[in-house]
């Protein structure tokens, strides 16, 4: 079948798998290039593999420091007249670089929320694998289903204490429009916190430790985002932000909890991206767009790939990791900078729907949610007849 992008509003509802593994391939060579990580990870799951950061630490892991990797995800696989979801294609690409390398290679696809899922990978790790030493836990999801009471919660994206109302790129109009969140009560700030924060991430690792397949001084790291005055109304003091909060609370209670082991759970801030999450919050489209104008500029720019080996060399695996004063590993440093924050602002002012095109950098916002699914890549034949039937060979259960 011949497959063009399928966009409806901020999400694109299918995925090419040529373009997918060109998306795998270049992050593969961008960190063979820059050689071993010193020290890295031997055995590794990564919760949340297919895309986005969560991708970049299970290639990271794998390619720049020969690690197995177990990767869990929760992706569509394909039909025959139906493709899979990038994530799917994404991991397919990535299983054949790493079985050709001689990496040893595996996936659960599946509810990463849910203790059989955990079970699963438990008994994977334990006959497989030996004592896992970095947990990556990098989940986005809008609702879980509570494992003890069978509870299902649902997460929103609105600020709290007072609506909030902010210009916003629509980039399915490709207008300026202004854009209004009303404030979200106290049930859905708790339901929130449920699904984004730490309560998943700390019940992986009390299973995980609790099946004694954890090796001493082993490491976890869950990803944030903390942004600055732009963005905290609607994501660092909204709901997500509270549930990011939340992260900071799992952090100290897992590396209590690990404190025998010498273990060590940390959250990681990073850099704003175009990614299938970041593309759904409000006003996050514009403010990136800005930000990639303004330090694709100044050549300070980083993609997922460039960050997470950054976390690796500089943050997990270094002697002087880049850390704040409550704890957290910070990758974020060159975009919340005084001047970059304050250039975005002044743009941020300025642009109108007339003036996308020359105060933003749409395009480039644009061309990189294309290639989240494998879209827009100029050496991709996309008038060409492709089979969607892209199978995974190494998928357990």
């Amino acid at each position: 079948m011949v497959i063009q992008p399928k966009i409806r509003g901020f999400i694109c509802t299918n995925a090419h798998p040529v373009g997918c593994a060109e998306h795998v391939k270049e992050q593969i060579e961008y960190v063979k290039a820059l050689g071993p990580v010193a020290n890295g990870p031997k055995n590794v799951l990564v919760i949340g593999s297919s895309t986005g950061y969560g991708l970049a630490s299970r290639i990271t892991a794998a390619f720049g420091s020969g690690a197995k990797t177990l990767g869990i995800f929760f992706e569509k696989e394909p039909t025959e007249n139906k493709t899979a979801s990038a994530g799917w294609y994404n991991t397919a690409a990535f299983e054949q670089a790493a079985n050709a390398a001689g990496l040893w290679n595996k996936h659960l696809n599946g509810d990463a929320f849910t203790d059989e899922l955990k079970s699963q990978a438990i008994d994977i790790i334990s006959k497989e694998m030996g004592k896992i030493d970095l947990v990556v836990y990098s989940l986005a999801a809008p609702r879980r289903k509570d494992p003890v009471s069978g509870e299902v919660f649902s997460s929103v994206l609105k600020p709290i204490g007072q609506s909030y109302t902010a210009r916003t790129l629509n980039t399915s109009k490709r207008e300026i429009e202004e854009v209004s969140v009303e404030p979200a009560n106290d049930d859905e700030i708790y339901q929130t916190v449920k699904v984004m924060g730490g309560e998943d991430w700390e019940r992986w690792l009390d299973q995980l430790n609790a099946a004694g397949v954890l090796a001493d001084n082993c490491q976890t790291v869950a990803y944030t985002y903390i942004g600055k005055e732009l963005t905290w109304p609607i994501y660092g003091k909204a709901t997500i932000g509270k549930a990011k909060e939340d992260l900071d609370r799992a952090a100290s209670a897992i590396t209590d909890k690990l404190s025998a082991k010498k273990g060590k759970a940390y959250v990681a801030s990073l850099k704003a991206l175009v990614t299938q999450a970041s593309s759904a919050i409000p006003i996050m489209p514009l403010y990136i767009s800005l930000l990639y104008r303004v330090m694709k500029e100044e050549g300070t720019h980083e993609g997922c790939i460039e960050q997470i080996n950054g976390l690796f060399r500089q943050g997990l695996y270094s002697d002087a990791p880049l850390m704040d004063d409550a704890g957290r590993l910070r990758m974020d440093g060159k975009e919340l900078s005084e001047h970059i924050q304050q250039a975005v602002k002044d743009l941020w002012g300025q642009v109108t729907t007339d003036t996308i095109d020359t105060l933003t950098d749409y395009k480039g916002y644009h061309n990189e949610f294309l290639r989240l699914f494998g879209f827009g890549y100029n050496h991709v034949d996309y008038d060409a007849d492709v089979s969607p039937m892209v199978p995974l060979h190494n998928i357990a259960g």
